[in-house]
């Protein structure tokens, strides 16, 4: 019998670890412990019942304007005495957040193997993602286990020196979410969006903390006017609730007739919104991910993404925050009408977790 602890914190986190959570229930000699940090505390719950999954615990460390120094404190000051509890064989954290960081820190200070879900993925730059990329860069020197979403990425890893013995690919396990998802619900009906949408949109997604301040202004900027320069586009912005995001995008866009500015969306509204765009602005890495599923277009506003395969197939493309740069790939966007066919996504092929399963069962 394995004892597998799967610790999340954030909404990405679950969407990624909730279908192996079902994979690894349905082997025997796996016992699943799933424990939720809480970093994220809103919207767990409507993942959950998308998976028809639960937790077995909840850290609920989340609190008023926390900082990643209190997060990271929360997360190491409560994670030891699930350790000591659940007494687990090995460790899984997904990602890249401060929860995953955290978790792996406190399992290898306990001589508990550790296993990196989405593990490799880099930017090169210690400050685009932040604090992403050094919490990345941190898991994978703590890990037994280094599961890769990507032969680019193993190939990361194997340039740090990373034993070429803990590193497998197995594809990312949101194409496996995104599959189990298709399956079991309909995403064409723009109703269950809680926005007056109308068609045809682009759907807008931006939050990224090195971002703030200047690059900022200018996304905003380069959609204000592109909207005012195509009114026959709707633009829709799920505004993230941090002040940096929502006092600069609300005073931009906030008169603009056709930006709509929404609250934050729940995942299945958020899939049925990119299903039925024309494109996408965004700084989400998720997206970049999930959008080749779709056969959508991906203007990224980052100088940098440690998801290079869909810029590579031409899925997506590096705009920075530069405001012409925006503009411009707009323009060409709208021009051309780019859409891509829905092809095999760079990301997977739905079936990750069989992989990672088989991974853990043979050593």
């Amino acid at each position: 019998m394995i004892r597998l602890l799967i610790f999340a914190g954030t909404r990405p986190e679950i969407i990624k670890t909730a279908p192996l959570v079902i994979e690894a229930k349905k082997h025997t000699e796996i016992e699943t412990v799933y424990c939720l940090t809480g970093q994220h505390k809103t919207m767990a719950q409507e993942v959950f019942s998308i998976f028809n999954v639960r937790a077995d615990d909840n850290l609920e460390i989340m609190r008023p304007n926390q900082t990643l120094n209190n997060i990271s404190e929360s997360v190491f000051a409560k994670v030891p005495a699930v350790l000591e509890k659940i007494k687990p064989d090995i460790v899984f954290v997904q990602g890249d957040t401060t929860t995953a960081a955290m978790a792996a820190l406190a399992s290898f200070n306990m001589k508990i193997p550790v296993g990196h879900i989405e593990a490799g993925l880099r930017s090169f730059n210690m400050q685009a993602p932040y604090p992403e990329e050094a919490n990345r860069r941190l898991i994978s020197v703590l890990s037994k286990f280094n599961f890769c979403p990507t032969d680019a990425s193993a190939k990361n890893l194997r340039n740090e020196g990373v034993d070429e013995k803990t590193i497998a690919v197995t594809g990312n396990t949101v194409v496996d979410a995104l599959r189990l998802i298709q399956e079991k619900y309909r995403l064409d009906d723009l109703s269950i969006v809680p926005a007056p949408i109308q068609k045809p949109f682009v759907l807008v997604t931006a939050h990224r903390r090195e971002s703030f301040g200047e690059g900022f202004q200018n996304i905003c900027a380069a959609i204000r006017d592109s909207a005012l320069k195509y009114p026959h586009l709707q633009f829709v912005y799920p505004v993230h609730l941090n002040p940096n995001v929502k006092e600069p995008v609300h005073k931009m866009l906030g008169n603009i007739a056709n930006v709509l500015l929404i609250e934050p969306v729940s995942y299945l509204p958020l899939l049925t919104m990119l299903q039925n765009c024309e494109f996408v602005l965004t700084d989400s890495g998720g997206i970049q991910e999930e959008a080749p599923s779709f056969g959508k277009h991906c203007i990224v506003m980052r100088t940098v993404t440690e998801r290079m395969e869909s810029v590579e197939c031409g899925f997506s493309e590096l705009v920075g925050t530069d405001y012409q740069k925006i503009i411009s790939a707009i323009d060409e966007t709208v021009i051309k009408k780019k859409h891509h066919p829905v092809k095999e996504n760079p990301y997977g092929d739905g079936y990750s977790c069989e992989r990672i399963i088989e991974v853990l069962k043979s050593h």
